[in-house]
C-alpha cells in the first residue's frame, strides 16, 4: 500500500501544514504550477516526489520536471499534466491520447477547483486536488490525500487548509 498525497498550484508557497501531510505521506504528486523550485526542495528532504510543470513555471522547474508523467503506482496506471481538463472536455493536448491509451488515474491541477470524477466511457477516475497556494482565485486551498493498494483506488480524502 502506498499513501499519497496529491498538490496543485502551489505557485511558490508552501508552510509548515502542507508539510506536516508531506511528512505522513509515502509519495507526493504536484501537478504543476510550482512557483518556486524550493517548493519541490523542501518536499524532496521528506518524502519522493513526482511531479510535472505547469504554466507558470520557469526554466529551472521545466528541468527538472516533465509536462506529463505517466507511471505506475504498484498496479494503477497514472498520467499526470498540468493542463488536463476533465472527463467529456480533455484538453486537446492529450484528448487522443487519452481516448487511446485510457490510464487508471488521470491527474491535472491548472483550474483551482477541486474535482474528482469517474469517467464512465474511459473507465478512468480523475482528480484535480484544486489550489493549495495563496495565489489565485480559489476561497478554499486544498490538496487531497488517498492509498494506492495493489490495483484500487481506496481511502480518498479532501484536506481543506486555511488562508
Amino acid at each position: 500500500m502506498t499513501r499519497i498525497l496529491l498538490l496543485s498550484d502551489t505557485h511558490s508557497y508552501i508552510d509548515d501544514t502542507i508539510l506536516k501531510y508531506v511528512k505522513a505521506a509515502d509519495e507526493v504528486w504536484h501537478a504543476g504550477d510550482i512557483g518556486d523550485i524550493s517548493v519541490t526542495d523542501q518536499i524532496k528532504k521528506l518524502t519522493p516526489l513526482k511531479g510535472v510543470y505547469g504554466n507558470i513555471d520557469n526554466h529551472v522547474i521545466r528541468a527538472e520536471f516533465p509536462e506529463n508523467n505517466r507511471f505506475f503506482c504498484e498496479g494503477v496506471d497514472v498520467w499526470i499534466t498540468h493542463i488536463g481538463g476533465y472527463p467529456n472536455k480533455y484538453d486537446m493536448r492529450v484528448r487522443s491520447e487519452i481516448q487511446t491509451n485510457p490510464p487508471k488515474l488521470f491527474i491535472c491541477g491548472h483550474s483551482h477547483i477541486l474535482k474528482v470524477i469517474y469517467d464512465k466511457k474511459l473507465q478512468l477516475l480523475h482528480m484535480n486536488p484544486g489550489a493549495c497556494g495563496k495565489h489565485g482565485f480559489q476561497k478554499i486551498r486544498t490538496m487531497l490525500r488517498f492509498e494506492i493498494d495493489k490495483e484500487e483506488i481506496k481511502n480518498l480524502e479532501i484536506i481543506e487548509l486555511p488562508n
